[in-house]
């Protein structure tokens, strides 16, 4: 039996729900937490390099250390449990948003956000894990689309906060306010009852050998899921936290006010099709939603060069927003419906790795773009990435497979 199914049979209904909603508080916080310097890192990392080389490396720096650690860290949850590691992550991040609020040159800022990005490797592998483990498959879609949708709203309030905080203090400072809210989760998450309950006693955990794991990158239907995630990372930090930012700020001349009013608005976009799309793909399917996802935001990236109008770019955020919610809960519950309990951390592991390998390489390349070949050929690109993509899913053929 595998752990999955064990902690799903052995928890009541109520324990459940306590980690589920224990866990969306958490959530709320690191995300509110974590958005709150959305709206200016790009310009601050420009500041401190004017050359332009680093900034993207600024954003990398993130993914660099996860790319190592989601695999082998997925495998040891399996083994020490969900909680430990979890905890462990968020109290990690804390160094992060410390060495940020010091940062006098670029190189500082980047072993801060590298550090930060370690640890949220730990806490959103476990987090994903263990909302595998507690949510019975016929409302996973829609407990997953919920969650993330609440996880959002986080960062919807925290990037206008954050652009309205950097008006009366400096870049820097606004880091304090992040260290604020993470502490505050790593609070919750040590007291939680409801996530000690979750390690239930007296149940026999299945070690996932880690060839076990990488073999499942053999399984069609993984790997395009892995392979999908990655390309959607890709465009999401090379281009919405990189390069559009510079774009707003330096091509249109837009405040920071306004650039974060406009991410936020592309947040609430998420919000509202990260609840529908969880509930429309158990009833229709994953592919299709997913499709139509990619199918907005490639649209909607063609349309950010088309205006300068403020209000047009916030109905535009506002609707990319849509087409990315329906890709994000629509992909981890396609991954939990493809693959054993026996290898599911593991395989959230993997799938995460592929995540980081393209938010590693979107920044950096993004802002080459941006740097050689003009402010818009990102958009361009982004939207053809967006094709790829949906090519990818067209392929997709797979049931869940057997270990």
């Amino acid at each position: 039996m595998g752990l999955g199914k064990s902690i799903a049979d052995r928890l009541s209904p109520t324990k459940m729900s306590a980690v589920y909603w224990e866990l969306i508080v958490v959530g709320f916080a690191i995300m509110m937490g974590m958005s709150l310097p959305a709206s200016f890192l790009p310009i601050l990392a420009d500041s401190l390099d004017p050359s332009g080389v680093l900034v993207g490396l600024v954003v990398s720096a993130w993914f660099l250390s996860r790319i190592f650690l989601e695999l082998p860290a997925g495998i040891i949850s399996d083994v020490l449990g969900r909680r430990r590691l979890l905890i462990f992550g968020i109290a990690l991040s804390c160094i992060g948003p410390i060495l940020c609020s010091q940062a006098n040159n670029i190189w500082m800022l980047i072993v801060g956000r590298g550090i930060w990005g370690m640890g949220t490797a730990f806490y959103f592998m476990n987090n994903t894990a263990l909302l595998m483990d507690i949510l019975p498959a016929e409302t996973r879609g829609r407990a997953l689309g919920l969650f993330q949708g609440i996880e959002f709203v986080g960062s919807f309030i925290g990037a206008p906060i954050g652009a309205f905080l950097s008006i009366y203090m400096t870049f820097n400072q606004v880091f304090y306010f992040t260290l604020l809210l993470t502490l505050i989760s790593l609070a919750i998450a040590w007291k939680s009852s409801g996530m000690k309950g979750s390690e239930v006693k007296g149940v026999k955990k299945e070690r996932t050998p880690l060839i076990e794991a990488i073999k499942m990158i053999g399984d069609r239907g993984i790997l395009i899921v892995c392979l999908s995630t990655m390309l959607r990372m890709f465009i999401m930090q090379g281009v919405f936290q990189t390069i559009f930012q510079l774009y707003l700020n330096q091509g249109l001349s837009l405040a920071v006010s306004m650039i974060g009013l406009i991410l936020s608005a592309r947040i609430a976009g998420q919000i509202i099709s990260l609840v529908s799309a969880g509930i429309l793909s158990d009833k229709v399917g994953r592919i299709p939603v997913l499709i139509a996802g990619f199918v907005v935001c490639g649209a909607t990236l063609l349309a950010f060069t088309l205006t300068s109008n403020f209000t047009l770019l916030l109905i535009i955020g506002f609707i990319e927003g849509l087409g990315e919610g329906f890709g994000m809960t629509t992909l981890i519950a396609l991954l939990t419906d493809i693959t054993p309990p026996a290898v599911r951390g593991g395989v959230v592991g993997l799938y995460r790795t592929f995540q980081d390998i393209g938010g590693f390489a979107g920044p950096i390349l993004f802002m080459m773009f941006f740097s050689t070949l003009g402010p818009v050929s990102g958009f361009y690109i982004a939207a053809f990435v967006n094709v790829l993509n949906i090519g990818l899913l067209l392929m997709f053929k797979s049931g869940p497979k057997k270990v």
